[in-house]
């Protein structure tokens, strides 16, 4: 990366957010200097879920205006995100779920894991992500008032909810292995997570209390956060640890309780 005219820390905190939406999104313009390891930008992890849910958010929103129902429009917007991110996390969920599924040992669940192939609990666990996401937006968009005071928000704060926290489940368990993209992203400090939750939760007080329902919305967002700590003990018990596919498994899955749940208090 160019030298930047910034100071060093600024800079520095720059390049984090940038390594942030390189790695979690496929947007081309942007560039980042990756000799810094990945959960160095851990804090900003955030951020990239919320370029997700207001552009995805758009796409709902650009549908409706052009005459969609409400389940076309969702189903548009959750069709995006998959542009948007590459995939990276339902491949995650699908290759999580055919590795730990397979009720094999450890050194062949791993071996599962990395092959590009996709059996049938991979198939079932992206299925019922995109389901999941469709159904809730489904229902935010019909109950929840105008697409942007209710899906689009509810959206954001699913997707940086998921996002940031994909650095806890790093540090709720070890690598599994000693190569690969979980290993290599290194571990977050302390806190990096703080920073990654708290920016989510705290947005999502702050959006929920204009909805007169900030309790309710911050006790949905931490309820969402109990499949992570389930998918980590499972991870320990039959990989030993995490590895990338994981990772990204984790977060989706965040994202899909979080959605799920503004729904129901939103809705």
């Amino acid at each position: 990366m160019a030298s930047s005219p910034l100071p060093p820390v600024l800079s520095r905190r720059l390049n984090e957010v940038h390594l942030a939406i390189v790695f979690l999104t496929r947007l081309p313009w942007v560039r980042a200097d990756w000799s810094h390891p990945l959960m160095s930008a851990a804090w900003a992890f955030p951020l990239a879920g919320v370029l997700l849910g207001l552009a995805c958010g758009a796409v709902a929103g650009a549908a409706l205006a052009a005459g969609a129902a409400p389940l076309l429009a969702a189903a548009l917007a959750v069709g995006a995100a998959t542009l948007f991110t590459g995939c990276l996390h339902e491949d995650g969920v699908g290759d999580t779920a055919d590795g730990i599924g397979s009720g094999r040992d450890r050194a062949r669940s791993l071996e599962i894991l990395r092959d590009s192939r996709i059996g049938t609990y991979g198939v079932v666990a992206v299925v019922m992500t995109l389901g999941i996401r469709v159904a809730a937006l489904t229902q935010l968009l019909q109950a929840a008032g105008p697409w942007w005071a209710g899906a689009l928000p509810a959206w954001v704060l699913a997707a940086a909810l998921g996002r940031g926290a994909g650095p806890l489940f790093t540090r709720l368990c070890d690598p599994a292995r000693g190569d690969g993209v979980g290993a290599g992203a290194g571990r977050p400090d302390g806190a990096g997570v703080a920073v990654a939750l708290a920016l989510p939760l705290l947005g999502g007080l702050l959006l929920g209390a204009g909805r007169d329902q900030g309790a309710a919305t911050l006790l949905g967002l931490l309820a969402a956060l109990g499949p992570l700590v389930w998918l980590a003990g499972l991870a320990r018990r039959r990989l030993g640890g995490y590895t990338g596919d994981v990772i990204g498994a984790a977060i989706l899955i965040v994202e899909c309780t979080a959605l799920a749940l503004l729904a129901a208090v939103w809705a």
